[in-house]
């Protein structure tokens, strides 16, 4: 057992940290809260030191195994280097306080195996294995010279993170073998995207038929369909089919926003993606084309919070960092303090992620029964997101589970 004392307490569903309270973690839970010393007499004493207790952090879209910015870069990875990259990524991840991320396409049940059973560390991971979309669309990773596609999954990362399925049969059929990997949530392409070479940004990729099978497919195992789409009209679509959250949705507009929060669907915007891809992805090989389309969504990125705030769309935390540009996936919540509060910056991190993840009172509270995903901040998060910035240095403590990754107290 671990008592925490002498703290400030965050819990994101207070307006403010309070002080006084004490915290029990027995086994990967924590079993009491309290603003009254808790008796526990076998517990080891963390003292920290009247630094603020918060819960972990959560990522809502990772891509865990794109090591590559410039994404085609990729085809010549083969599984072993890109499992080998990942695992460093998914330390990093956790050593910057995200104790759960959602991969938003690539990782497989081998690797979230791996994390569980503590072969490497990383943080709790939901995973959607290969994410689906048609023929010339954002997911389509074959080159103009390719026909048939590369023949196995092991000897081009490309093959293995991203699938393609053409009509409602094949498309249904791809969703339930992702299922029967293993995910957790299904992932389609239905627009346009940056970081592919032939599809324009706003066209719209997938039929109503096709989004729907999926739809359906995913509601029948328990699971649930995730949507990469920047325009209205491809974010409307995907929503009257259906579909949980939408990914990125840069250009999405008033009315849009007003459907997504009538239909209950998250959004997952991505801002330090297109910030962090404007000041370093050349120098990584993104080629102009791409960078042109970055340009593009960038300029709609504090727009797109503005419209989901007042439509009373819930946003959820994500980076979509690739490649080298991951060490920047802090620096989303001072991007999005310029235009939102603190705590609902920190709630789109803690409670709007875990509802993402379908974790409700499990992450991203404290309180008796929750898991104990803990960070010990140095410093008040309210006063200053930028101490989430940098690797971690400002986080004495990382608890995942019950157990310590970290600790500097």
């Amino acid at each position: 057992m671990l008592l925490f004392k002498n703290l400030r307490l965050l819990d994101p569903r207070w307006n403010e940290s309070r002080g006084g309270y004490e915290v029990l973690v027995e086994g990967e839970l924590i079993k009491e809260v309290s603003a009254k010393p808790i008796k526990a007499a076998k517990a080891s004493v963390i003292d920290c030191g009247g630094r603020t207790l918060m819960p972990g952090l959560i990522d809502c879209h990772v891509h865990t195994h794109h090591s590559e910015v410039y994404i085609n870069r990729m085809e010549a990875v083969p599984l072993t280097l890109m499992m080998a990259r990942s695992t460093g990524r998914l330390r990093r991840m956790l050593d910057r306080g995200f104790t759960t991320v959602r991969d938003a396409g690539g990782a497989d049940w081998g690797t979230k195996t791996a994390v569980e059973s503590g072969l490497i560390p990383g943080p709790r991971m939901f995973i959607s294995c290969r994410s689906i979309g048609p023929t010339g669309g954002h997911n389509d990773r074959n080159r103009r010279t390719d026909f048939a596609g590369p023949p196995c999954l092991c000897c081009n990362g490309m093959v293995f993170i991203r699938c393609i399925a053409d009509g409602p049969d094949a498309v249904r059929k791809a969703a339930r073998e992702q299922m029967r990997q293993g995910a957790d949530q299904v992932k389609l392409m239905v627009s346009g995207g940056v970081a592919s070479p032939y599809d324009p940004l706003e066209s719209i990729q997938f039929t109503i038929e096709e989004i729907t099978a999926a739809v359906e497919e995913a509601h029948a195992f328990g699971r649930y369909v995730l949507t990469h789409a920047y325009t209205p009209e491809a974010i409307t679509r995907a929503v009257n089919c259906g579909v949980r959250t939408i990914e990125h949705g840069n250009l999405v507009d008033a009315k849009t926003a007003r459907l997504m929060a009538s239909k209950g669907v998250y959004m997952v915007p991505n801002l330090i993606a297109y910030d962090a891809m404007k000041r370093r992805a050349k120098e990584l090989g993104m080629p102009d084309s791409m960078l042109e389309k970055n340009d593009e969504v960038l300029k709609y990125g504090f727009a797109e919070l503005e419209h989901c705030r007042k439509a009373g769309v819930k946003i959820a935390y994500g980076s979509d960092l690739l490649g080298a540009l991951e060490d920047e996936q802090t620096r989303e919540f001072q991007i999005r303090g310029e235009v939102m509060p603190a705590i609902d910056v920190i709630r789109s991190a803690t409670l709007i992620g875990a509802e993402v993840v379908r974790q409700e009172g499990k992450l991203g509270v404290i309180e008796p029964g929750a898991f104990a995903d803990l960070l010990v901040v140095d410093g008040d998060p309210l006063k200053n997101l930028g101490l989430f910035q940098d690797g971690g240095p400002n986080l004495a403590a990382i608890v995942k589970g019950g157990r310590f990754h970290k600790n500097a107290l």
